[in-house]
């Protein structure tokens, strides 16, 4: 693992705009000679936001959505199709809009889904789902997701892993329920440190001056109890992308010029 990458852009449009763009050239890599490329995807306004960039771009065409694993790094567990599912926002913002094949996107269970009503139960229904994926030489209990992106929150939370809470002490499943969040609704399902931590690449996406504190204190050595955000890194790449208020609290060297 390298040292973590930063890239800022001047707002939070464009900001979306390059991910999405960095993320067709990647899931296009990830798909030479006819493998299948993974992808975790993210809720929350940028994470939303990047999708949506994605859907209205033309090169989205250069994508085989027929050779892409979608999947979650947390979830609400709520009913299906309610507005605070990540899954709700992403099927308006890309999903419903693109050719991908039902059997190619793997939603975390809602509360009235697959696995029932108790969380638990949900969080082993979908480690299953993630094991049954793997190949033999992703050598774990999950893909190797080629693009795994990540929110961070003004706590320097990850997925729904907050800090101080019994999830970021986790090391053997890879999934987990959470109960109390801090931020509402209380019960999710959240990746786990060992489960995000065997992506290719880990892309960090953060816009908004709030967020700025979290961004200098997960690159800053924190650890990964207090600031959740230190505690993942890309096998291969770690890139925090950050639009210029997120990266105000950073010193200039850590940042580098932004990308067009």
């Amino acid at each position: 693992m390298g040292a973590p990458e930063v890239v800022v852009h001047a707002d939070k449009d464009l900001l979306a705009r390059a991910v999405a763009a960095r993320l067709v050239t990647r899931l296009v890599d990830g798909q030479v000679g006819g493998r299948t490329a993974h992808v975790v995807l993210t809720g929350g306004g940028i994470g939303t936001a990047v999708l949506a960039a994605l859907a209205d771009a033309p090169a989205r065409d250069a994508i085989d959505w027929s050779r892409l694993d979608v999947w979650w790094g947390d979830e609400r567990f709520v009913p299906a199709g309610d507005p605070e599912r990540n899954e709700t926002g992403a099927r308006a913002a890309l999903l419903d809009h693109v050719p991908i094949p039902a059997d190619r996107v793997h939603p975390m269970p809602a509360s009235d889904g697959p696995a029932g009503d108790r969380p638990e139960d949900a969080a082993r229904w979908y480690a299953e789902e993630l094991r049954a994926a793997a190949r033999p030489e992703d050598h774990g209990p999950v893909p190797r997701f080629d693009v795994l992106m990540l929110g961070v929150g003004p706590d320097g939370h990850v997925a729904s892993l907050f800090p101080e809470h019994p999830a970021v002490h986790e090391e053997e499943e890879s999934v987990v329920a959470v109960h109390g969040a801090p931020k509402p609704p209380p019960t999710r399902l959240s990746l786990t440190f060992p489960a995000l931590n065997a992506a290719r690449e880990v892309w960090f996406l953060v816009a908004g001056e709030e967020k700025a504190g979290a961004v200098r204190l997960a690159l800053g050595g924190a650890g990964p109890v207090q600031i959740p955000a230190a505690g993942v890194r890309g096998r291969q790449r770690t890139l925090w992308l950050l639009d210029r208020s997120a990266a105000k609290e950073l010193p200039v060297e850590l940042t580098r010029p932004t990308e067009h």
